[in-house]
Protein backbone atom coordinates (compact mmCIF):
# COMPACT_ATOMS: atom_id res chain seq x y z
CA UNK A 1 0.00 0.00 0.00
CA UNK A 2 1.25 3.67 -0.27
CA UNK A 3 3.15 3.99 2.78
CA UNK A 4 0.79 2.67 5.86
CA UNK A 5 -2.47 4.14 3.75
CA UNK A 6 -5.36 1.73 1.89
CA UNK A 7 -7.24 3.88 -0.70
CA UNK A 8 -10.26 3.54 -1.72
CA UNK A 9 -10.21 3.15 -5.93
CA UNK A 10 -13.10 3.51 -8.24
CA UNK A 11 -12.09 1.52 -11.61
CA UNK A 12 -14.19 2.90 -14.33
CA UNK A 13 -14.49 0.46 -17.22
CA UNK A 14 -14.20 -3.50 -16.08
CA UNK A 15 -12.72 -4.77 -19.11
CA UNK A 16 -9.09 -6.28 -19.58
CA UNK A 17 -7.14 -3.62 -17.74
CA UNK A 18 -9.67 -2.50 -15.29
CA UNK A 19 -10.18 -5.92 -14.44
CA UNK A 20 -6.57 -6.68 -14.37
CA UNK A 21 -5.70 -3.30 -11.91
CA UNK A 22 -8.24 -4.36 -9.96
CA UNK A 23 -7.35 -7.61 -9.04
CA UNK A 24 -3.77 -6.28 -8.21
CA UNK A 25 -4.68 -3.13 -6.43
CA UNK A 26 -7.42 -5.60 -4.16
CA UNK A 27 -4.67 -8.18 -3.57
CA UNK A 28 -1.95 -5.40 -2.52
CA UNK A 29 -4.58 -3.88 0.54
CA UNK A 30 -6.71 -1.19 -1.27
CA UNK A 31 -10.30 -1.26 -1.77
CA UNK A 32 -11.75 -1.41 -4.94
CA UNK A 33 -14.57 -0.90 -6.75
CA UNK A 34 -14.92 -1.64 -10.45
CA UNK A 35 -17.66 -0.32 -12.76
CA UNK A 36 -18.65 -2.88 -15.79
CA UNK A 37 -21.49 -4.46 -17.55
CA UNK A 38 -24.18 -6.55 -15.57
CA UNK A 39 -22.41 -9.67 -16.77
CA UNK A 40 -18.99 -8.68 -15.23
CA UNK A 41 -20.20 -7.17 -12.40
CA UNK A 42 -22.62 -10.32 -11.51
CA UNK A 43 -19.69 -12.93 -12.25
CA UNK A 44 -17.58 -10.58 -9.58
CA UNK A 45 -19.87 -10.50 -7.71
CA UNK A 46 -20.16 -13.94 -6.92
CA UNK A 47 -17.22 -15.24 -7.25
CA UNK A 48 -14.72 -12.56 -7.01
CA UNK A 49 -11.77 -12.10 -9.36
CA UNK A 50 -8.63 -14.88 -10.53
CA UNK A 51 -5.75 -13.12 -11.69
CA UNK A 52 -4.20 -15.70 -14.38
CA UNK A 53 -0.31 -14.74 -15.11
CA UNK A 54 2.48 -16.48 -16.63
CA UNK A 55 3.68 -17.06 -12.69
CA UNK A 56 0.41 -17.99 -11.14
CA UNK A 57 -2.85 -17.25 -10.21
CA UNK A 58 -4.50 -15.62 -7.80
CA UNK A 59 -7.85 -14.73 -6.22
CA UNK A 60 -9.71 -12.41 -4.28
CA UNK A 61 -13.22 -11.57 -3.31
CA UNK A 62 -12.60 -7.73 -1.98
CA UNK A 63 -13.79 -6.20 -4.75
CA UNK A 64 -16.77 -4.66 -5.04
CA UNK A 65 -18.24 -4.59 -8.29
CA UNK A 66 -21.11 -2.42 -9.53
CA UNK A 67 -23.22 -1.89 -13.21
CA UNK A 68 -23.31 1.99 -13.33
CA UNK A 69 -21.34 4.88 -12.22
CA UNK A 70 -24.36 6.16 -10.24
CA UNK A 71 -24.36 2.98 -8.05
CA UNK A 72 -20.64 3.02 -7.45
CA UNK A 73 -21.61 6.81 -5.74
CA UNK A 74 -24.61 5.97 -4.14
CA UNK A 75 -23.97 6.59 -0.66
CA UNK A 76 -26.00 6.38 2.90
CA UNK A 77 -27.51 9.13 4.72
CA UNK A 78 -24.38 9.81 6.40
CA UNK A 79 -21.82 10.23 4.23
CA UNK A 80 -21.43 14.25 3.32
CA UNK A 81 -22.31 15.09 -0.82
CA UNK A 82 -19.13 17.49 -0.45
CA UNK A 83 -16.71 14.28 0.28
CA UNK A 84 -15.57 11.86 -2.34
CA UNK A 85 -16.36 8.47 -1.29
CA UNK A 86 -13.09 7.58 -3.40
CA UNK A 87 -9.44 8.90 -2.94
CA UNK A 88 -8.71 8.59 -6.62
CA UNK A 89 -10.82 6.88 -9.92
CA UNK A 90 -8.57 5.26 -12.59
CA UNK A 91 -10.74 5.54 -16.63
CA UNK A 92 -10.08 2.52 -18.52
CA UNK A 93 -12.47 2.40 -21.05
CA UNK A 94 -12.11 2.63 -24.90
CA UNK A 95 -11.57 5.74 -26.44
CA UNK A 96 -14.96 5.85 -27.73
CA UNK A 97 -16.79 5.64 -24.60
CA UNK A 98 -14.98 8.54 -23.02
CA UNK A 99 -18.08 10.81 -23.71
CA UNK A 100 -20.03 8.93 -21.75
CA UNK A 101 -18.13 8.39 -18.92
CA UNK A 102 -17.68 12.14 -18.75
CA UNK A 103 -21.58 13.16 -19.36
CA UNK A 104 -21.93 10.57 -15.90
CA UNK A 105 -19.38 11.63 -14.01
CA UNK A 106 -21.53 15.31 -14.32
CA UNK A 107 -24.77 13.86 -12.65
CA UNK A 108 -22.53 13.13 -10.04
CA UNK A 109 -21.88 15.79 -7.07
CA UNK A 110 -19.22 18.12 -7.66
CA UNK A 111 -17.63 17.64 -4.35
CA UNK A 112 -18.00 13.64 -4.40
CA UNK A 113 -15.65 13.79 -7.86
CA UNK A 114 -11.83 12.29 -7.11
CA UNK A 115 -9.38 12.84 -9.07
CA UNK A 116 -9.25 11.08 -11.95
CA UNK A 117 -5.97 8.96 -13.41
CA UNK A 118 -6.88 8.10 -17.27
CA UNK A 119 -4.56 4.81 -18.36
CA UNK A 120 -6.54 4.97 -21.73
CA UNK A 121 -4.67 4.16 -24.90
CA UNK A 122 -5.17 6.90 -28.14
CA UNK A 123 -4.72 10.89 -28.12
CA UNK A 124 -7.09 12.97 -27.16
CA UNK A 125 -8.57 11.62 -24.02
CA UNK A 126 -6.96 13.87 -21.54
CA UNK A 127 -8.10 16.76 -23.70
CA UNK A 128 -11.60 15.78 -23.28
CA UNK A 129 -11.25 15.39 -19.74
CA UNK A 130 -9.88 18.69 -18.87
CA UNK A 131 -12.50 20.81 -21.17
CA UNK A 132 -14.98 18.82 -18.71
CA UNK A 133 -13.10 18.75 -15.39
CA UNK A 134 -10.52 21.02 -14.93
CA UNK A 135 -6.67 20.17 -15.72
CA UNK A 136 -5.57 19.86 -12.06
CA UNK A 137 -7.80 16.64 -11.77
CA UNK A 138 -6.53 14.91 -14.79
CA UNK A 139 -3.44 12.26 -13.88
CA UNK A 140 -2.25 10.72 -17.47
CA UNK A 141 -0.94 7.20 -17.76
CA UNK A 142 0.27 4.65 -19.40
CA UNK A 143 0.95 0.85 -19.07
CA UNK A 144 3.00 -1.77 -21.16
CA UNK A 145 1.11 -5.27 -19.84
CA UNK A 146 -0.41 -7.13 -22.24
CA UNK A 147 -3.90 -9.11 -20.89
CA UNK A 148 -7.28 -10.42 -21.56
CA UNK A 149 -10.40 -11.62 -20.18
CA UNK A 150 -10.86 -15.15 -21.26
CA UNK A 151 -14.38 -15.32 -18.99
CA UNK A 152 -16.10 -12.78 -16.69
CA UNK A 153 -14.52 -12.40 -13.39
CA UNK A 154 -11.13 -13.48 -14.87
CA UNK A 155 -8.53 -11.74 -16.74
CA UNK A 156 -5.07 -12.96 -17.94
CA UNK A 157 -1.63 -11.53 -17.98
CA UNK A 158 0.03 -12.57 -21.54
CA UNK A 159 3.42 -11.38 -20.39
CA UNK A 160 5.15 -10.36 -17.33
CA UNK A 161 5.73 -6.87 -18.26
CA UNK A 162 4.92 -4.27 -15.79
CA UNK A 163 6.07 -0.96 -16.29
CA UNK A 164 3.73 2.36 -15.91
CA UNK A 165 4.60 5.72 -16.72
CA UNK A 166 2.69 8.69 -15.41
CA UNK A 167 2.75 12.20 -15.92
CA UNK A 168 0.44 15.71 -14.49
CA UNK A 169 -2.34 17.36 -17.08
CA UNK A 170 -2.11 20.10 -14.85
CA UNK A 171 -0.04 21.79 -12.36
CA UNK A 172 -1.80 20.43 -9.05
CA UNK A 173 -3.13 16.95 -10.37
CA UNK A 174 -1.92 14.35 -8.07
CA UNK A 175 1.08 12.50 -10.06
CA UNK A 176 2.56 11.16 -7.06
CA UNK A 177 -0.22 9.50 -5.37
CA UNK A 178 -1.07 7.38 -8.99
CA UNK A 179 2.42 6.83 -9.62
CA UNK A 180 2.05 5.11 -6.02
CA UNK A 181 -0.31 3.39 -6.61
CA UNK A 182 0.61 1.56 -9.86
CA UNK A 183 3.88 0.72 -7.86
CA UNK A 184 1.22 -1.00 -4.81
CA UNK A 185 0.16 -2.97 -8.19
CA UNK A 186 3.38 -3.95 -9.36
CA UNK A 187 4.59 -1.75 -11.68
CA UNK A 188 8.13 -0.27 -12.36
CA UNK A 189 6.68 3.64 -12.69
CA UNK A 190 8.45 6.30 -14.82
CA UNK A 191 6.92 9.92 -13.81
CA UNK A 192 7.55 12.48 -17.21
CA UNK A 193 6.74 16.40 -17.33
CA UNK A 194 4.57 16.30 -20.58
CA UNK A 195 1.96 14.40 -20.90
CA UNK A 196 1.23 14.61 -24.29
CA UNK A 197 4.61 13.25 -25.05
CA UNK A 198 3.96 10.47 -22.56
CA UNK A 199 0.83 9.52 -24.52
CA UNK A 200 1.96 10.36 -28.18
CA UNK A 201 4.97 8.22 -27.37
CA UNK A 202 2.53 5.40 -25.93
CA UNK A 203 0.58 5.58 -29.13
CA UNK A 204 3.77 5.12 -30.83
CA UNK A 205 3.69 1.45 -29.39
CA UNK A 206 0.26 0.75 -30.22
CA UNK A 207 0.54 1.64 -34.09
CA UNK A 208 2.46 -0.90 -34.64
CA UNK A 209 0.68 -4.45 -36.69
CA UNK A 210 -2.65 -3.20 -35.04
CA UNK A 211 -4.97 -1.71 -38.21
CA UNK A 212 -3.51 -3.94 -40.79
CA UNK A 213 -4.24 -7.16 -38.87
CA UNK A 214 -7.34 -5.91 -38.54
CA UNK A 215 -8.00 -5.37 -42.19
CA UNK A 216 -6.01 -8.00 -43.34
CA UNK A 217 -6.70 -10.59 -41.13
CA UNK A 218 -3.15 -11.44 -40.44
CA UNK A 219 -1.14 -12.24 -37.29
CA UNK A 220 1.62 -9.55 -36.62
CA UNK A 221 4.21 -11.71 -37.77
CA UNK A 222 2.69 -12.26 -41.22
CA UNK A 223 2.23 -8.45 -41.60
CA UNK A 224 5.91 -8.20 -40.42
CA UNK A 225 7.39 -10.52 -42.63
CA UNK A 226 6.01 -9.32 -45.80
CA UNK A 227 7.94 -6.41 -48.02
CA UNK A 228 4.49 -4.16 -48.59
CA UNK A 229 2.99 -4.32 -44.91
CA UNK A 230 5.81 -4.31 -43.08
CA UNK A 231 7.14 -1.48 -45.30
CA UNK A 232 3.59 0.57 -44.75
CA UNK A 233 3.95 -0.14 -41.01
CA UNK A 234 7.60 1.41 -40.97
CA UNK A 235 5.87 4.69 -43.18
CA UNK A 236 2.68 4.55 -41.10
CA UNK A 237 5.39 4.90 -37.81
CA UNK A 238 7.47 7.96 -39.46
CA UNK A 239 4.29 9.74 -40.50
CA UNK A 240 3.58 9.53 -36.75
CA UNK A 241 7.08 10.65 -35.49
CA UNK A 242 6.42 14.00 -38.10
CA UNK A 243 3.27 14.92 -36.57
CA UNK A 244 4.96 14.87 -33.20
CA UNK A 245 7.54 16.48 -34.55
CA UNK A 246 5.64 19.42 -36.01
CA UNK A 247 3.54 19.68 -32.75
CA UNK A 248 6.86 19.88 -30.79
CA UNK A 249 5.88 16.80 -28.71
CA UNK A 250 8.89 14.60 -28.08
CA UNK A 251 9.22 10.77 -27.37
CA UNK A 252 10.47 9.58 -24.23
CA UNK A 253 11.55 6.51 -23.34
CA UNK A 254 7.84 4.73 -22.07
CA UNK A 255 8.26 1.59 -20.51
CA UNK A 256 12.76 1.53 -21.10
CA UNK A 257 11.64 1.83 -25.20
CA UNK A 258 14.15 3.72 -27.13
CA UNK A 259 12.02 6.38 -28.92
CA UNK A 260 14.04 9.41 -28.24
CA UNK A 261 17.05 7.73 -29.70
CA UNK A 262 15.03 6.73 -32.79
CA UNK A 263 13.72 10.05 -33.91
CA UNK A 264 16.48 11.91 -35.78
CA UNK A 265 17.59 8.75 -37.03
CA UNK A 266 13.78 8.09 -38.45
CA UNK A 267 14.66 11.88 -40.92
CA UNK A 268 17.26 10.06 -43.16
CA UNK A 269 16.41 5.91 -42.64
CA UNK A 270 14.61 4.45 -45.97
CA UNK A 271 10.99 3.18 -45.09
CA UNK A 272 12.54 -0.72 -45.37
CA UNK A 273 15.29 -0.72 -43.29
CA UNK A 274 13.16 0.54 -40.69
CA UNK A 275 10.72 -2.34 -41.21
CA UNK A 276 13.29 -4.53 -40.34
CA UNK A 277 14.12 -3.42 -37.24
CA UNK A 278 10.71 -2.93 -36.31
CA UNK A 279 10.29 -6.88 -37.11
CA UNK A 280 11.92 -7.67 -34.28
CA UNK A 281 10.34 -5.24 -31.54
CA UNK A 282 7.23 -6.80 -32.59
CA UNK A 283 7.32 -9.94 -32.24
CA UNK A 284 9.25 -9.28 -28.71
CA UNK A 285 6.24 -6.92 -27.52
CA UNK A 286 3.08 -8.82 -29.06
CA UNK A 287 3.55 -12.40 -27.52
CA UNK A 288 0.73 -14.49 -28.90
CA UNK A 289 -2.03 -11.30 -28.57
CA UNK A 290 -3.42 -10.50 -31.41
CA UNK A 291 -3.72 -6.74 -31.52
CA UNK A 292 -6.80 -4.70 -30.29
CA UNK A 293 -8.21 -3.54 -33.56
CA UNK A 294 -8.51 -6.87 -34.87
CA UNK A 295 -10.00 -8.04 -31.64
CA UNK A 296 -12.61 -5.21 -32.00
CA UNK A 297 -13.47 -5.95 -35.96
CA UNK A 298 -13.31 -9.47 -35.28
CA UNK A 299 -16.23 -9.19 -32.32
CA UNK A 300 -18.01 -6.85 -34.73
CA UNK A 301 -17.19 -3.96 -31.81
CA UNK A 302 -16.70 -0.57 -32.01
CA UNK A 303 -13.21 0.60 -33.18
CA UNK A 304 -10.66 2.89 -31.14
CA UNK A 305 -8.49 3.67 -35.09
CA UNK A 306 -9.71 7.13 -34.81
CA UNK A 307 -7.61 7.59 -31.34
CA UNK A 308 -4.75 5.99 -32.88
CA UNK A 309 -4.20 5.98 -36.59
CA UNK A 310 -6.97 8.63 -37.02
CA UNK A 311 -5.33 10.76 -34.71
CA UNK A 312 -2.33 10.66 -36.51
CA UNK A 313 -4.14 12.10 -39.63
CA UNK A 314 -5.85 14.40 -37.91
CA UNK A 315 -3.29 16.14 -36.22
CA UNK A 316 -1.26 15.61 -38.86
CA UNK A 317 -3.91 17.74 -41.36
CA UNK A 318 -4.07 20.47 -38.72
CA UNK A 319 -0.31 20.83 -38.48
CA UNK A 320 -0.05 20.56 -42.24
CA UNK A 321 2.03 17.02 -42.61
CA UNK A 322 1.01 15.09 -45.10
CA UNK A 323 -0.09 11.45 -43.61
CA UNK A 324 -1.39 9.22 -46.36
CA UNK A 325 -0.76 6.01 -44.36
CA UNK A 326 -2.37 6.34 -41.30
CA UNK A 327 -5.34 7.98 -42.83
CA UNK A 328 -5.81 5.00 -45.55
CA UNK A 329 -5.51 2.73 -42.55
CA UNK A 330 -8.31 4.20 -40.64
CA UNK A 331 -10.78 5.36 -43.82
CA UNK A 332 -10.54 1.12 -44.63
CA UNK A 333 -10.74 -0.04 -40.90
CA UNK A 334 -13.98 2.02 -40.43
CA UNK A 335 -15.61 1.39 -43.66
CA UNK A 336 -15.18 -2.72 -42.40
CA UNK A 337 -16.36 -1.16 -38.46
CA UNK A 338 -19.53 0.24 -40.15
CA UNK A 339 -20.06 -2.20 -43.02
CA UNK A 340 -19.81 -0.16 -45.90
CA UNK A 341 -16.71 -2.54 -47.07
CA UNK A 342 -16.79 -6.29 -46.84
CA UNK A 343 -13.57 -7.80 -44.77
CA UNK A 344 -13.01 -10.05 -47.70
CA UNK A 345 -12.36 -7.62 -50.34
CA UNK A 346 -9.66 -6.66 -48.02
CA UNK A 347 -8.70 -9.48 -46.28
CA UNK A 348 -5.14 -11.16 -47.16
CA UNK A 349 -4.87 -8.27 -49.73
CA UNK A 350 -1.38 -5.23 -48.86
CA UNK A 351 -1.39 -3.96 -52.28
CA UNK A 352 -4.79 -2.89 -51.52
CA UNK A 353 -3.90 -0.81 -49.16
CA UNK A 354 -0.81 -0.09 -50.76
CA UNK A 355 -2.55 1.38 -54.06
CA UNK A 356 -4.93 3.60 -51.41
CA UNK A 357 -2.33 5.23 -49.33
CA UNK A 358 -0.31 6.45 -53.07
CA UNK A 359 -3.31 8.30 -53.87
CA UNK A 360 -2.27 10.79 -51.28
CA UNK A 361 0.63 13.24 -51.13
CA UNK A 362 4.02 11.16 -49.67
CA UNK A 363 5.09 11.98 -45.95
CA UNK A 364 7.57 14.67 -45.66
CA UNK A 365 10.15 14.28 -42.52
Amino acid sequence: MIGEYCLNILIIGAGAVGTFLGARLALAGHDVTLVGRPGLAAAVRSGGLTLIEPSGSRHTTSVRAVDSLAAAFTRSASTSASTSPYDLALITVKAYDTAGVIAELRAVDAGQLPPLLTLQNGVGNEEALVEAFGADRIVSGAIDTPVSVPAPGQVQVHRERFKAGVAPVGGDAPVAMAAGLLRDAGFTVDAFADYRSLKWSKLLMNLLANAQCAILDWTPAQVMADPTTSRLEALAWQEAFAVMAAQGIRPVAMAGYPLPLLAPILRWLPASWLARGLKGFVSGGRGSKMPSLHVALTAGGRSEVGWLNGAIAHYGQAAGVPTPVNRSLTDVLMALTNGEDRRGEWCARPDAIAILAKSTPKVRL
